[in-house]
């Protein structure tokens, strides 16, 4: 076969896999559309460096570092998941992007996984998904141990959202789920110390009031999606997700399709919720 008819054939196939990949898409989108959708949906994007270093490995050498690499085009899936979860009708999504640990990575990663932020979050003020279906963002984590930059464009991303209901995307940035919970304990104790609230008065109720997810009309996750297949929760909404089903996927979070969303919710569907009983 000469390379005019090889590359014939690729082009062939590529459009028949773009058709299958279409039809099934269809087939799920048809198979969930009418059935219980999860309110809350939370996504620990994992697998960024991975695939980085997977499609550094292809390209011509000294093209991009790795994690360059990943990071921009998980930080790129993170607005079509954005696009896709408002047409399903999802009202809350909560992603899992950047961990009180992950400060410990090599500094040249950070200072870029922190500046990807910045520029996303310059982005989000004029994007019109964000106002037109009325979603309002907040930061869930210690965000003081963000740059100032970072923080100030958090407040203005926040401050131009503040008076949207309809939907709601929560992203965990210098996140930790016992920081989170020890964080709440600390207000707590206030309280009680200031004679603001009594301990026999602590309930869970109380607990949930304190924690980053407060301004939430639902906290907790009813759907708990990890990519790269990692399966565990990293400290991920601790408290939040008693309940919540979990999802593990084995795409890396760049890879992550509309196909692996609807075959989640698909998966949720088919779960009896017990809550304990």
């Amino acid at each position: 076969m000469n390379a005019k008819r090889y590359l014939s054939h690729l082009a062939r196939k590529a459009i028949c896999n773009k058709l299958v990949y279409k039809i099934y898409e269809e087939t799920l989108w048809n198979q969930v559309k009418d059935g219980d959708k999860p309110e809350h949906v939370g996504i620990i994007l994992d697998g960024n460096r991975r695939w980085g270093v997977e499609q550094a490995a292809a390209a011509p050498k000294g093209l991009q570092m790795p994690f360059e690499i990943g990071h921009r085009a998980g930080a790129d899936k993170v607005e079509e998941l954005l696009r896709w979860c408002l047409s399903l009708g999802i009202r809350t999504i909560t992603i899992y992007s950047f961990s009180t640990e992950n400060f410990q990575r090599p500094k040249e990663e950070v200072e870029h996984i922190l500046a990807l932020l910045d520029e996303r979050l310059e982005s989000v003020k004029a994007n019109k998904d964000i106002h037109e279906n009325q979603v309002c963002i907040h930061a869930l984590g210690r965000l003081n141990l963000l740059p100032e930059k970072t923080q100030q464009l958090i407040k203005e991303v926040e401050e131009a959202t503040k008076n949207y209901d309809r939907h709601y995307l929560n992203i965990a940035v210098a996140y930790g789920g016992r920081a989170e919970m020890i964080d709440a304990m600390k207000k707590i104790a206030a309280e009680v110390k200031n004679d603001n609230l009594g301990v026999d008065d602590i309930d869970e109720n109380v607990v949930e009031n304190n924690l980053y997810t407060s301004h939430l009309p639902n906290s907790e996750p009813d759907l708990i999606i990890r990519t790269s297949g990692e399966e565990r929760l990293s400290g991920f909404l601790l408290w939040q997700a008693a309940y919540s089903e979990l999802c593990f996927v084995d795409v890396h979070w760049p890879d992550f399709r509309q196909i692996d969303l609807l075959r989640a919710v698909r998966t949720y569907q088919q779960r009896e919720r017990r809550f304990g009983a």
